[in-house]
């Protein structure tokens, strides 16, 4: 430990805004870390595709360095990315974009959420949550000195639905997230249960951050995104990205997709944050929109049979589950079984070395709840199916 003047180790610390001192690591890295820890361990834990990035992607990012496009891009992304997410969000989902002006490229969906509330928050504003859910939302709510309202969930299929909603509107409500296929349910909004949100809220004004960063993983019915719904495009800030559709995590290419008037703004934001992302990545982007539109279909019908068989594995197991439609999540009950979600995760991984992640890290309304990340072999899931099945049945 560094010893400062003072002699107490800490140094300013107590300078530190306090938004920041209460953050806590992720519930997913903290579970994460702890696996670190202990030999043998089937880990279900971190969202990450064990799919390799495809080939002809890392072609294209081979050829673009060979090819020294090593330099800065226009803060907003290389105007062919642009025009390649546009294109793609027009085949696949129906919305039409501007790549001129209402397309920004950045690093992963989490830039793109940071500075998506750094432009619209304000202190005391209010964000409506569903609860439970991904964790990578409310630090940034907090430190914008807005208030994040976690609505339950829990007894709605995991549905942030219009009268659940309704149930929470006030007039400092400034956002609404919608996660749809959701992280950590795997559970998708339908294009009706869409529409009665629309209907809702057409007339407040407010805005909606839809985050579809899985929407190429839907495994029943096709995605639907609410920037498609008359009066909902000039108020919603649509959220995607390759990490999980092109297996492609680390190269750190998010897309953030809004109303000219409003991404204006939000690309001030971006260019301060971070000048603009990794060249070599976008390369590789626009190879992936492109020739590799259709990419995720292969890892997504390997994600819907890897769900299948989790799901019949954990019912027969005796959990109560719900059956998530998406991503590569699945999110079962363990209140029955007399255990919060951190005793039983690490009481799993201590005594049957499997790790999940306690429900309790994502938000309120988690904890009695675990995540199981099915991203993983096949044969990794059936072995760790069968230490879970061990494991309550000695409870």
């Amino acid at each position: 430990m560094i010893t400062y003047i003072d002699g107490t180790g800490e140094g300013m610390e107590h300078l530190i805004r306090p938004e920041v001192q209460a953050i806590e690591v992720s519930g997913i890295r903290k579970m994460a870390n702890k696996v670190s820890q202990y030999d043998g361990v089937l880990s279900l834990t971190i969202g990450q595709p064990d799919f390799p990035t495809p080939k002809h992607i890392l072609d294209a990012a081979k050829q673009a360095i060979d090819n020294g496009e090593t330099v800065y891009t226009p803060n907003a992304g290389t105007l062919k990315l642009r025009k390649a997410a546009s294109e793609f969000l027009q085949r696949k989902y129906g919305l039409s974009y501007d790549p001129a002006e209402e397309v920004i490229v950045t690093v992963g969906a989490s830039e793109a959420i940071d500075v998506a509330f750094r432009t619209i928050l304000e202190e005391g504003s209010e964000v409506l949550l569903p609860g439970p859910i991904y964790p990578g939302y409310e630090p940034i709510i907090r430190m914008c000195g807005a208030l994040p309202v976690h609505v339950d969930t829990s007894g709605n299929s995991f549905k942030l639905t219009a009268d659940l909603i309704k149930e929470h509107l006030t007039e400092r409500t400034r956002c609404i997230v919608l996660a749809s296929p959701s992280n950590p349910t795997g559970c998708t909004l339908s294009l009706e249960e869409l529409q009665e949100i629309a209907a809702l809220v057409e007339e407040r004004e407010l805005f909606i951050l839809s985050d579809e960063i899985y929407s190429e993983l839907v495994f029943d019915g096709t995605h639907s995104s609410i920037a498609s719904l008359p009066g909902m495009r000039d108020k919603t800030i649509v959220i995607n990205g390759l990490s999980k559709s092109h297996s492609m995590t680390g190269w750190r290419i998010g897309l953030l997709f809004a109303p000219a008037y409003l991404a204006k703004h939000i690309v001030k934001v971006h260019q301060y944050n971070v000048t603009c992302t990794s060249s070599i990545s976008q390369a590789a982007a626009v190879e992936a929109l492109t020739n590799g539109i259709d990419d995720a279909l292969p890892m997504r019908d390997e994600y819907a049979r890897r769900r299948d068989f989790a799901y019949n594995s954990l019912v027969e197991a005796g959990f109560d589950v719900v059956k998530p439609n998406g991503a590569f999540y699945i999110f079962p009950s363990i209140a029955k079984f007399g255990l919060d979600s951190t005793t039983f995760a690490h009481r799993l991984l201590e005594e049957k070395r499997v790790a999940v992640v306690p429900g309790a890290a994502f938000a309120p309304f988690g904890d009695e709840y675990i995540r199981i990340s099915y991203a993983c072999s096949m044969e990794m899931l059936q072995e760790a199916m069968e230490r879970i099945k061990s494991f309550v049945q000695g409870l």
